[in-house]
């Protein structure tokens, strides 16, 4: 009898464990569509276009030469709301942080920023997504889950490096395997760091932009393939040598 009313006092307290965490599921999930459908809605994109920044430039310069660290950490925090919801606007912002505060700092904050958001992001689907998608899903995904944790840096970075791949994508996707926090923050922290040092020097150079299109010229993309490629070189080398001769 006694087992019996622990078995049940059990199973009630794991159903109301359920129900908060589901519940926190969907209070997490509504507040993000919420956010996002803000943004349209309001039209706050307008802000994060080419166009403004440059319209902008002179009260930019001004506001920052006045209030430099305010500027700072306004900075970090759009570039952090921006990719943690999966905003457009990322490559505004980093042509804006080149402008302002010139090519190597705008590198370091912008790194500082979006890795912060990208974490999120990933946090995000992994604790609201992830659950849902192995218990669905759960036999097809297992060797592929199994494969990227087993080289998840290596793969994080050559998607990282490659801008073939949209950022917010990666964030997400990511979070539904299983690969380790620190893996995902330290892959995307070093992965991002030549394409936002480019796009910060081109915004050292605003005045001369016309099109992001001038920025992301095929030779640039090509080098970041290849860096990308060549990340990949620990994998390949892995599972050969682990072959039998």
């Amino acid at each position: 009898m006694i087992r019996h009313d622990a078995a049940m006092i059990t199973s009630v307290s794991n159903q109301n464990e359920s129900s908060r965490s589901n519940l926190g599921k969907i209070s997490i999930a509504v507040g993000v569509a919420l956010a996002i459908g803000a943004f349209f809605y309001f039209d706050l994109g307008r802000f994060l276009s080419l166009t403004a920044l440059k319209e902008n430039r002179d009260s930019l310069l001004v506001f920052t030469d006045a209030n430099f660290p305010g500027a700072v950490g306004i900075f970090v925090a759009f570039y952090v709301i921006v990719t943690g919801l999966s905003l457009p606007g990322a490559t505004i912002l980093t042509l804006a942080g080149g402008f302002l505060f010139g090519a190597p700092l705008a590198t370091l904050l912008v790194n500082i920023g979006a890795t912060t958001g990208a974490t999120l992001a990933f946090l995000t689907a992994r604790y609201v997504l992830r659950d849902t998608v192995e218990q669905k899903f759960g036999k097809w995904l297992g060797p592929f889950q199994e494969g990227f944790a087993k080289n998840a840096f290596s793969y994080l970075l050559t998607l990282r490096l490659i801008p073939l791949f949209p950022f917010f994508v990666v964030n997400l996707v990511s979070g539904l395997t299983r690969v380790n926090l620190g893996t995902y923050v330290s892959a995307t922290a070093v992965g991002i760091i030549p394409g936002s040092f480019v796009y910060a020097y081109a915004g050292h150079q605003l005045g001369s932009i016309n099109s992001l299109k001038e920025i992301a010229s095929p030779n640039v993309v090509g080098a970041f393939v290849l860096l990308g490629l060549l990340a990949l070189v620990p994998v390949v080398y892995k599972r050969f040598a682990t072959k039998p001769a």
